[in-house]
């Protein structure tokens, strides 16, 4: 064939090629839109290439591949993806409020430290309070009283009757608040502190409570009332600065005057989340929840996380009240001021102990929840039980758990027979088989309820509450708070907590579990594919 030929026979040699990179599109087209398409493969082309030597940044492997995959196979719009999920870090103007508190708190507790105020923790533990002192900035407080609440409905009367004894200031935190019939007494609360000259300030996340119905109607109500409130993590770009739409603020707290505090698992709504059925259930879902009430220094610990996340949003830090070291060197618990007793109230209310707060987010710049908790599982001897609504851990926990068992650790876990988030359930589903085979006791909670408290107790040593999920979501993602309490004596109170969740719990065995239709460990192992942003 000649040279002519050749040329001549070019178009048709080479149009299977173009139809198979670019559709359907001729040679003689190559001067109009073909060539869009080729600039944009090629502009693409050089995306990937760049993003092949950077994305592997501080990021773990696995999810840079996810990342470098999505943008190759899915042009511009993986791009797209990556922007808007692709980092867990808050604007740095965020960081560095964080940054600036957190050297606030070191610096008043350095001057307590000098004041001889409190002394290390002693023991096993010790190095493990150090560890959270260095991610967070807080030492461990002693002298703390605790109330352990588990009635759903009585907690939300008694945060209520809490702030009708407040005389200074209220400080209200919640990732999901609705106005309705269980949380409109609380809500009147609050009216009444703002009319008798208390200084009320609340803070709800965005995402986390706008989808719930009445969000108009507690806006306008908060309004009314002359409460100051303001939204967390806005999904607005103009209202705090360009990050990830899902990062969420995860806490709930309540602090009166700094004396007491309330955290944990539990939010300001009804117990059933105004969902009606359960989406994937046969029944009505109710919220199985804990929290703490604190009375002693570690409720100023608390006050310290909410005027934080109050900076954060607002850039001024509230001064109410006298200095906090001052504070702290002479709040003692009050033993005479508690709110009404209910059943759910576990334990005697005299007795103190030495608490240490762990806050963590993405204003952090180390996930501090997952390092506590996979300290604490090395430290592991005896016996670990977990409590956890959402357990998708991550690797580095997963070998933790198992390491635990294979030494001689007994580990249970309470998680819920039916969860309430599709993907998450059975992305966290994906692991039985591989938790039971290693020895991992697992205990399905009953529907209708979704077991949503958060804890773990460790020997007889230490326990962690608070707002923390065991998933990707708790340890980049969201803004969590764990208390860690030290000594035998409260991980007693909550061994009686667990005792109630497993009489309500029916134990998952291995053959029951492998006996499943094969088409459900296929869409458990397809969800766990995408926990990572769930």
């Amino acid at each position: 064939m000649t040279e002519l030929s050749l040329y001549a026979a070019a178009p048709a040699l080479a149009q299977p090629w173009l139809q198979l990179q670019f559709g359907p599109f001729s040679l003689g087209t190559v001067t109009e839109s073909s060539w869009v398409v080729l600039l944009l493969g090629g502009i693409n082309l050089v995306i990937v290439i760049a993003f092949a030597f950077t994305i592997g940044n501080n990021r773990r492997p696995t999810t840079a591949v996810a990342w470098l995959l999505a943008i190759t196979l899915i042009p511009y719009v993986g791009l797209l993806f990556f922007l808007m999920f692709g980092s867990n870090r808050l604007p740095k103007n965020r960081r560095a409020k964080q940054a600036r508190f957190d050297s606030i708190i070191r610096e008043v507790m350095e001057e307590l430290e000098s004041a001889g105020q409190f002394a290390p923790v002693d023991g096993r533990f010790k190095r493990t309070s150090r560890l959270a002192r260095a991610l967070t900035a807080i030492p461990h407080l002693p002298g703390n009283r605790i109330q352990i609440h588990t009635d759903y409905d009585a907690t939300l009367r008694a945060m209520a009757a809490e702030i009708d004894t407040a005389d200074q200031y209220v400080h209200v935190l919640f990732y999901a608040i609705g106005y309705d019939d269980a949380t409109r007494e609380f809500f009147d609360a609050l009216e009444r502190a703002q009319a008798r000259g208390v200084r009320v300030r609340l803070l709800y996340d965005q995402v986390g409570t706008f989808r719930y119905p009445g969000y108009r109607k507690m806006k306008r109500r908060l309004n009314e009332a002359g409460v100051e409130w303001h939204r967390l993590y806005s999904i607005w770009p103009w209202q705090g600065g360009w990050q990830r739409v899902d990062l969420r603020n995860h806490r709930k707290l309540v602090v009166v005057d700094g004396r007491v505090a309330w955290m944990g698992s539990q939010n300001l709504i009804e117990r059933g989340y105004h969902r009606g059925r359960a989406r994937y259930g046969s029944r009505d879902q109710q919220w199985q929840d804990l929290m703490v009430r604190l009375d002693g220094p570690i409720a100023l610990g608390v006050d310290g996380v909410f005027r934080s996340d109050w900076f954060a949003e607002t850039d001024v830090i509230p001064d109410d009240g006298p200095n906090p070291s001052a504070d702290l060197l002479n709040t003692e618990p009050d033993l005479d001021i508690a709110p009404p007793q209910d059943a759910a109230n576990t334990g005697a209310t005299e007795d103190l102990y030495d608490c240490q707060l762990i806050p963590s987010g993405p204003g952090y710049e180390h996930e501090n929840n997952l390092r506590i908790f996979t300290q604490l599982l090395y430290q592991a001897r005896n016996r670990v039980v977990i409590t956890s609504p959402y357990f998708v851990p991550d690797d580095s926990m997963l070998y933790a758990i198992t390491t635990a068992v294979q030494r001689g650790v007994s580990v249970d876990l309470h998680v819920s027979e039916q969860g309430d988030q599709f993907f998450t359930h059975h992305a966290q589903q994906s692991y039985y088989e591989q938790l039971l085979r290693a020895g991992v006791r697992i205990w399905l909670y009953e529907q209708p309820f979704v077991l949503h408290s958060k804890t773990m107790t460790v020997d007889d040593g230490v326990t962690l509450v608070g707002s923390s999920n065991m998933d990707m979501r708790s340890f980049t993602l969201n803004a969590e708070m764990m208390l860690m309490v030290y000594g035998r004596e409260f991980t007693e109170r909550m061994r009686h907590v667990e005792e109630s969740y497993r009489a309500r719990s029916t134990e998952l065995s291995l053959v029951d579990w492998m006996s499943r239709p094969r088409w459900r460990f296929w869409l458990d192992d397809l969800c766990r594919l995408t926990s990572v942003v769930q």
